[in-house]
């Protein structure tokens, strides 16, 4: 013994002497524990609450670090009894088990390895000491010897124990307790048990192996803790492999997935080099608020359950400060109603609708070409297309005759947003929703005039940051994705016009005559709403502002696929009633103060004309109306009677009939005057198509009506419910004799285009 003693001070010695610096610069605990990084990070909200858990780095799988007290009793007692038996009795060398281990290899003896945890320890915080495939040098050994005691002398048992379980490493790129507990036990460190502790200390002895024989270990390492020779090895390697199976921990979990993606990336882009490094693997602090997340998650989810039988699947959520542009609600997804929970629908470009319009009335009335009480007619119109005429439908079973500006945007009517893009120009309507952030691929020809009713690709990010611009008076700033940052705004819009708009969507009786008086649209307090339906019922949309945020809602299907009699108030409108009411719940919305520059001033309006509902009485009840400088009259009237149905070209309205297929100008004797043959009818997706109609006209009260072969009314004019297809219409005689005859096609809302 006398001789084993001496041998082993002169090796410490040259120890000492061969790695003194080495030993000086073992780290203390609290360098390892700050310099400690998990592989995800984790996402907070504005408050500090944890929305999201991203992994950001893909060489290793860790998770956070565990504290001793916070890892179960079961693993603490599996790990020792594994790795380090007198762990608590040696000094960082269990110079006994490195005779043993001596004695072994000179008899050529398997025995337990002489490593103890603090050397293990010593090893992973330095690679000089790590064991490499060809096993450790002598120098090597000596280092780790030197450092493993250096540990034991300026750290508690406690923390080197907490720091092994926390960075060792146990199977492929698992590293740590809590990776290990998540990933394979789907459950946190202290709630392993007595055999899931067993594999994990398995691990760390053999992490490569083959699963029967971690199994085995496992078994043996089971048997010490429960002092029982008669453990079922059987069933120990049965659930080793099964648990070696397991992929528990999911590389993203919270209420946030979409939005953390970009705040990380926007963290990224801010920083460079090892500060980059060092913000992928720390907590980042976001704009969201996570009370208005959760609510807007189930809020979404809840409303889309109820739509199911509607064939709806998927939407999103966004809400902006409206003084900021800080994004403080980001739902891309349904989650797990929808197929594709991997699309964040905020950045997918869909067709907006009708959500397009308040900015067209908005140049208009900017441009000085109309005013909020300026009378525009709502009355079938032929526009000439490349592929025939585009007839605009309107939401209710007719079309409404005169009404005002007001009324033609609240009410969201469609043939006069058509008329008053032909006077703004469709190239100068593009460049106007370009300024306000919306992306444009193609030009304001390429959409023509459907641009008026939402025909471009938007994604909903940059369609409500533009709605956030008419709530900020017309100026326009990029979304802020990050804190603290100040927005730079530029004018986009004027002004004035931005607060007519905005005045005239917060309007409920302007919103009467399509959506009745308990729409869904009106809130508790000040709120300004626009609601839009694509091009066969594929995308639904509510977006509007308050005096503090503005909200988007998008539902829909992400593969495109078109929903069933989803109208705009049924649609993402209540999901956005309920997301303001419940940011106002506090403290009610206020109304905005109008500019210097506009002018309040009370109206009356002339009298309806002949043929219209209400003819003789006033076009709309005498109110007080906003107006630009210069634009303002306090009284609007009609100079004469329209003609009813008009062709637009070029701004131009043209009276009269088109020529037949064959060229001929000569009418019949009995004529239908509307449709014009070779009519396209385009049904407005924004209106359930039993509440459409097309209006037949005749020149004869006497006209009897035939459609497809079936006579179906009699009357110089006719609310036909169009339905999908190519259709032959016909005037005939009592004699049954055909007077007249056009063919139109109808196409729209769930309608596939026929072949020819």
């Amino acid at each position: 013994m006398r001789l084993r003693a001496i041998a082993r001070w002169r090796l410490l010695a040259l120890a000492c002497l061969v790695h003194a610096p080495l030993a000086q610069a073992v780290p203390s605990y609290g360098e390892v524990r700050q310099d400690f990084s998990s592989s995800e990070t984790r996402v907070l909200s504005r408050e500090g609450e944890l929305l999201q858990r991203v992994r950001t780095d893909s060489t290793v799988r860790r998770g956070d670090w565990v504290a001793l007290g916070d890892v179960s009793a079961a693993l603490r007692t599996a790990m020792l009894l594994s790795e380090d038996k007198r762990f608590y009795e040696h000094a960082g060398v269990d110079w006994a088990a490195v005779t043993s281990a001596a004695w072994g290899n000179l008899w050529n003896q398997r025995t337990r390895g002489a490593s103890t945890i603090s050397m293990q320890l010593a090893g992973l915080l330095d690679g000089d000491w790590r064991r490499s495939n060809g096993g450790r040098s002598v120098v090597q050994k000596v280092g780790q010897t030197v450092a493993a005691q250096v540990l034991d002398r300026r750290w508690q048992k406690t923390q080197i124990l907490e720091a092994y379980l926390n960075l060792v490493p146990f199977r492929g790129e698992l590293v740590g307790i809590d990776a290990l507990s998540r990933t394979l036990f789907d459950k946190a460190p202290h709630g392993l048990d007595d055999r899931e502790a067993a594999v994990a200390a398995a691990l760390v002895r053999a992490p490569n192996a083959r699963p029967a024989q971690v199994g085995q270990r496992a078994c043996g390492v089971l048997k010490e803790m429960r002092r029982d020779p008669k453990v079922d090895c059987e069933a120990v390697v049965f659930f080793t492999e099964i648990a070696l199976k397991k992929r528990a921990f999911d590389a993203s979990e919270g209420i946030a997935p979409h939005f953390s993606r970009i705040a990380l990336r926007e963290a990224r882009q801010a920083t460079s080099g090892a500060a980059s490094k060092q913000t992928a693997a720390a907590s980042l602090r976001t704009t969201l608020s996570a009370p208005l997340q959760r609510f807007a998650v189930d809020s979404l989810g809840q409303h889309l359950q109820a739509l199911q039988g509607s064939n709806v699947q998927d939407g999103a959520v966004l809400v902006l400060d409206n003084a900021s542009g800080e994004v403080l609600a980001w739902v891309g997804s349904s989650g797990a109603l929808s197929q594709a929970q991997a699309v964040d629908a905020v950045l997918a470009p869909r067709q907006p609708g009708s959500t397009l319009k308040p900015f067209l009335y908005g140049q208009a009335i900017a441009e000085h070409k109309l005013t909020a009480a300026s009378l525009i007619e709502d009355s079938p119109a032929r526009i000439p297309t490349a592929s025939g005429l585009y007839i605009p439908q309107n939401y209710d079973r007719s079309f409404k005759g005169w009404v005002s500006v007001r009324t033609a945007l609240g009410a969201s009517l469609n043939v006069p947003a058509v008329r008053t893009l032909v006077m703004v120009g469709v190239d100068d309507f593009f460049d106007q929703l370009v300024r306000l952030g919306m992306p444009m691929r193609e030009s304001g020809s390429y959409f023509g005039y459907s641009l008026a009713l939402g025909s471009p690709d938007i994604p909903l990010v940059q369609l409500t940051n533009a709605y956030r611009a008419l709530a900020n008076g017309g100026r326009y700033s990029p979304v802020a994705y990050a804190r603290g940052g100040k927005p730079q705004f530029r004018q986009a819009m004027d002004a004035g016009a931005a607060y007519v708009v905005g005045d005239m969507l917060a309007d409920g009786n302007a919103r009467v005559r399509t959506f009745g008086m308990d729409s869904v649209l009106g809130t508790r307090s000040w709120a300004a709403v626009k609601t839009g339906t694509s091009k066969d019922m594929r995308d639904n949309w509510a977006v509007g502002w308050s005096d503090r945020f503005t909200v988007g809602v998008w539902i829909g299907n992400a593969s495109g696929e078109a929903m069933h009699s989803v109208s705009g108030t049924s649609g993402a409108a209540p999901v956005w009633a309920s997301i303001m009411a419940f940011l106002h719940q506090g403290q009610p919305s206020r109304a905005p103060k109008p500019p210097a520059d506009l002018r309040a001033q009370w109206v009356d309006f002339g009298a309806a004309p002949a043929g219209q509902s209400g003819a003789g009485f006033p076009l709309e009840a005498r109110r007080e109306e906003w107006f630009l400088a210069g634009t303002a009259q306090p009284r609007f009237a009609l100079d004469g009677q329209a003609t009813g149905v008009d062709e637009m070209v070029g701004g131009r309205s043209l009276a009269g009939r088109s020529a037949d297929a064959n060229g001929s100008a000569a009418p019949p004797a009995v004529r239908i005057l509307a449709p014009a043959n070779g009519t396209i009818v385009a049904v407005d997706p924004d209106i359930p198509p039993d509440r459409q109609r097309l209006q037949l006209v005749a020149d004869s009260a006497a006209a009897r009506w035939r459609i497809d072969g079936k006579d179906v009314a009699r009357g110089a004019r006719w609310a036909w419910l169009p339905w999908p297809g190519r259709h032959q219409v016909e005037l005939v005689n009592a004699q049954g004799e055909v007077l007249d005859s056009i063919r139109l096609e109808v196409r729209g809302a769930g309608v596939k285009h026929s072949k020819r």
